[in-house]
């Protein structure tokens, strides 16, 4: 069966945007589902004519999955496959860049016990934790790309056929990661471009804090001392420049994990471990998480906020137009990659520290000092739309216009 041009097109675009090519001799570490293997066959391809030394897919699928939770013993849930995990933040140490491929089931483990999911992951996440602090520190070059699987495409485009949702969402994928563009590449320099002049705009202004207004939403979220705004492509420490995520449209930087209040209410909702959680709805005081509900997935939601200290804080805050292409697909995508970058959003959990003006130099007690947040979770929500507006706060309490109406001011 031939093999969409666009597909290779992607790989590319992963390979070369996202990952901004490979140093002579790096390695690659690429996880994905067994579905998206396509794909990976063209990503693998794609990074070894760039140069690296040896590529690592690791796969995993979906129904081996859910067999852990119909077979296996209650105890089994606090066990993480450590051994792998370390293996691959050895490899960051040691260089490698790192790919994954997204695509999953939003609903795989929304019929299975909500306790056990929550145990499973929070495993999974301790034993990810040594990884994941090299990836936010943005040592390695590191990217997420999409794949079209048929229960991802099942669950956006639930009224028409199997096969046609799946052309649908590739369609949809492709407009999103402009792989359908002429010139790819020239579209995602431009489009770069446009981030970065954005994020030197916010950097100027120096707010002390951003205030978010609209139906359910009254939020003052501070930002971090000496934090720095990022978004579409950035440096990492290893000197190579990409894109971590494909698709993007957001600028982002790092709160005070101890200054937001108020209230704010979701505008989408939150596919989480398998659970769709709708009309999220919290209160912040002195930057924690004092009370929070859900018409759907409330009791996941719960959990999620319960796994450490960190978990009830913010990492971080993107702001995102809503003229921007995800958001006027008019899709709802279950999935974090395409729908953060529908509208802005927070996360809670674990900061960027790449989001600090001396983010190479910085300590983890200036990290902290200076408002970062420390998780074993980073789950972004989404709490822009054209109804919302949003100020910043400068030190002097003078405020400024952000956005109006989901558009820039």
């Amino acid at each position: 069966m031939p093999i969409d041009p666009r597909l290779d097109r992607l790989a590319e675009i992963a390979v070369h945007v996202g990952l901004g090519g490979l140093k002579p001799g790096q390695e690659l570490v690429l996880t994905a589902s067994i579905e998206a293997l396509p794909l990976v066959r063209r990503i693998v391809e794609h990074a070894y004519k760039a140069g690296a030394s040896l590529v690592t897919p690791i796969f995993s699928d979906d129904e081996t999955a859910l067999a852990r939770y119909r077979f296996a013993a209650e105890g089994s849930f606090d066990a993480a496959a450590g051994w792998l995990y370390d293996g691959m933040a050895r490899a960051f140490a040691n260089g490698a860049a790192r790919l994954a491929v997204v695509g999953e089931n939003p609903n795989l483990l929304a019929g299975q016990d909500v306790e056990r999911v929550s145990r499973a992951n929070r495993a999974r996440s301790q034993a990810y934790r040594p990884a994941l602090e090299l990836i936010t520190a943005s040592a390695i070059n590191w990217t997420l790309v999409p794949f079209a699987s048929a229960a991802w495409a099942r669950t956006v485009f639930p009224d028409v056929s199997e096969e046609q949702a799946v052309a649908k969402l590739w369609d949809a994928l492709y407009a999103a990661t402009r792989v359908d563009q002429a010139d790819p590449k020239a579209a995602w320099a431009a489009h770069n471009a446009a981030l970065m002049q954005r994020r030197r705009q916010l950097d100027a202004r120096r707010f002390r804090a951003l205030h978010f207004t609209g139906p359910g939403t009254d939020l003052t979220v501070g930002l971090a001392d000496e934090h720095s705004w990022m978004g579409g492509s950035s440096k990492a420490r290893n000197g190579i420049t990409g894109n971590p995520n494909i698709p993007t449209e957001e600028v982002f930087t790092t709160p005070h994990a101890g200054m937001t209040s108020g209230t704010v209410s979701a505008t989408k909702p939150l596919a989480h471990q398998g659970t769709l959680i709708r009309d999220i709805r919290v209160r912040f005081e002195a930057g924690r998480i004092v009370e929070a509900h859900a018409s759907t997935g409330e009791s996941v939601l719960q959990k999620m906020i319960a796994t450490d200290e960190g978990a009830r804080q913010l990492g971080e805050v993107a702001l995102v137009p809503h003229s921007s292409p995800i958001a006027q697909s008019g899709l709802l995508f279950f999935n974090t990659l395409f729908d953060e970058n529908a509208a802005s959003h927070i996360a809670l959990g674990q900061a960027y520290k790449k989001c600090f003006t001396d983010s190479e130099t910085m300590s983890d007690e200036q990290f902290k000092a200076r408002g970062g947040n420390s998780s074993l979770i980073h789950v972004d929500w989404m709490i822009g739309s054209a109804e919302v507006d949003i100020d910043g706060i400068g030190f002097d309490g003078a405020k400024t216009p952000v956005m109006r109406k989901g558009e820039w001011a």
